[in-house]
């Protein structure tokens, strides 16, 4: 039995998520009646709450709120679906039928997501049960793709260390099913699973998770270096990859990564994780859910902007953690091993794996798989999945990775990239194809500013200056979203924006390129043309001043532009 320090535990009246999972028959609530109910498009708040631990957020047309409230209408609701991919790996069988699916119940065009997932909008509450059993035939699930547990377990979808990236994806696929919950609601719910008459005891049930599950959400990164394309650093959880003479022989283990905070409170902020020691390969699943536990055990109940575990890290400190998870484990971890990160981004176009495979990365801008009137790149990609036979690879950075092409099959898949005109990006800026974005208006509920929509268009502005000042082979990660919460992971951005309302922006500096140092503020509610203004000075003395080899985010901390923050508790300071 494990001893919780009560006096550790963060003190006040628990949340009222707490209230509905505690009510929830282990996440089922009335979700049956609800989506049964033809009179509303929506839900009530608290099945609401509980459809995110199914995967799913019921949202609304932003674009079209206003125009539907003077017509009397209730809002245009709608639901968003995330179908979770261990490691952001997919068969051609199940690109097909995602593609398939967001053409019949969604919007026409699928996500791809900064945690390696497929993002559907657009869904119908009347053809959301058809549409998860659409998902569940091919073997995949949304099942804690939200909620407060562990999400899609992302892991590096590195295609030159193929055998190395084989294993890797083997844990993550590992870690993700071992870590869902046990509870049957979703089968019940979407799969008409008949329920077994009695209700087993909460230990039964969730053995790890109990009937609280967490206290808020929980996120868990494989990260295999020299690349940190998963941004391990932002992890709850992060496992980073030791190989030595070719082979992997375990994972530095990182804690009490985040990235959401909450503008204008100094108590919320981004963190990076703490690396504290390593464990061998069959360790890693024991050591992920001991760290969950005590998470479940010790995490803030009572103040949700205060519950991610990075919070936890930092209330009850390093050595207690330590500690804990070494009593509960009844071992200790070893001594962390040497790595080292050089970068993050994704390496575009054709290269040849370790094991004789072909891959080919694909820019997709901000992740959104869809076709434009002069590009088919939904269309391409489903001609592609018909003749594929090896497998495709959603990237941290909402790229795509037509991965695993035998030899004998790279000229057909070859001609058909050229027949779509899909592009490996390279003609872009390389500030361009290290951008990333959120989904934000019109469907994100939380959004306060333009993100996805927007970047492109402020990316061609600021290519000029980039042009202009020869930087167009200079990777920069420039990061955008329309909110604090971080979904593209903002204050790991070399440059970053967060939006503040429409239209405004705060502006931060001075993150590293490895994903090792967090941004500082450097302009805050600002506008385009004021972020316009900045670039136009910062580039070109970035371009005459910088040292051979040194990035953007390296630069500006050099030259005292911004301070360096290593810590999320210098963020604000």
């Amino acid at each position: 039995m494990i001893e919780v320090k009560k006096a550790l535990v963060p003190d006040g009246p628990p949340s009222d998520v707490e209230r509905i999972k505690r009510e929830s028959d282990y996440l089922r609530g009335t979700l049956v009646e609800t989506m049964a109910d033809p009179l509303t498009a929506g839900i009530p708040d608290d099945d609401n709450r509980l459809m995110k631990f199914h995967g799913s957020y019921l949202q609304d047309d932003r674009d079209v709120r206003n125009e539907r409230q003077r017509q009397k209408l209730e809002p245009a609701y709608q639901f968003m679906i995330r179908v979770r991919a261990p490691g952001g790996v997919a068969t051609p069988e199940q690109w097909l039928a995602m593609d398939d699916i967001a053409q019949k119940y969604g919007n026409g065009t699928l996500k791809l997501t900064t945690r390696q997932a497929f993002q559907m909008h657009g869904v119908l509450k009347w053809n959301m049960k058809k549409t998860i059993q659409a998902i569940d035939a091919v073997l995949m699930d949304t099942l804690a793709a939200c909620g407060d547990v562990n999400r899609n377990v992302m892991c590096n979808p590195n295609p030159y260390q193929s055998e190395i990236h084989e294993e890797v994806y083997e844990w993550s696929k590992e870690l993700s099913e071992y870590l869902s919950p046990r509870t049957r609601a979703y089968h019940e719910i979407w799969l008409d699973e008949e329920k077994v008459a009695g209700t087993p005891d909460a230990e039964e049930v969730e053995p790890m998770y109990g009937p609280l599950y967490l206290p808020r959400k929980f996120k868990i990164g494989i990260a295999v270096p020299p690349s940190n394309d998963v941004d391990v650093f932002s992890q709850d959880l992060g496992f980073i990859a030791v190989v030595e003479d070719g082979k992997l022989v375990g994972f530095n283990v990182a804690v009490g990564g985040g990235m959401g905070m909450t503008h204008g409170d100094k108590n919320t902020y981004p963190q990076l994780a703490k690396v504290i020691g390593f464990c061998t390969p069959d360790q890693m699943v024991e050591v992920a859910e001991k760290v969950i536990t005590i998470q479940r055990d010790y995490g803030n109940r009572s103040v949700r902007k205060n519950a991610r575990f990075k919070y936890t890290v930092d209330r009850l400190g390093l050595d207690f953690i330590k500690e804990e998870l070494h009593s509960r484990l009844g071992w200790e971890l070893q001594e962390a091993r040497v790595y080292h990160f050089d970068h993050n981004g994704d390496r575009y176009g054709w290269v040849e794996g370790s094991n004789g495979k072909w891959h080919f990365t694909l820019f997709v801008q901000n992740g959104r798989v869809t076709d434009l009137k002069d590009y088919p790149l939904m269309t391409g990609l489903r001609e592609i999945a018909k003749v594929h036979t090896g497998d495709f690879r959603l990237t941290p950075n909402q790229n795509l990775v037509i991965a695993n092409v035998a030899g004998e099959k790279k000229a057909e898949i070859t001609g058909l990239i050229e027949k779509y005109g899909l592009t490996d990006g390279k003609h872009y800026s390389a500030l361009r194809r290290n951008s990333m974005a959120c989904v934000a208006l019109p469907t994100c509920g939380l959004a306060m500013a333009e993100s996805e929509r927007y970047l492109p268009e402020l990316l061609d502005k600021i290519d000029q200056i980039v042009e202009e000042s020869g930087l167009h082979e200079e990777e920069i990660t420039i990061r955008m979203s329309g909110c604090p919460n971080g979904c593209s992971r903002p204050a790991l951005g070399e440059i970053a924006f967060i939006g503040k309302a429409p239209g405004k922006y705060n502006m931060y500096l001075g993150a590293s390129f490895s994903g090792d140092r967090l941004n500082k503020l450097y302009k805050e509610n600002i506008g385009e043309a004021e972020i316009l203004a900045v670039l136009q000075e910062l580039l070109p003395r970035y371009a005459k001043e910088r040292e051979d080899g040194e990035h953007f985010g390296d630069y500006v901390i050099r030259a005292g532009i911004v301070q360096p923050a290593y810590d999320g508790l210098e963020f604000h300071a």
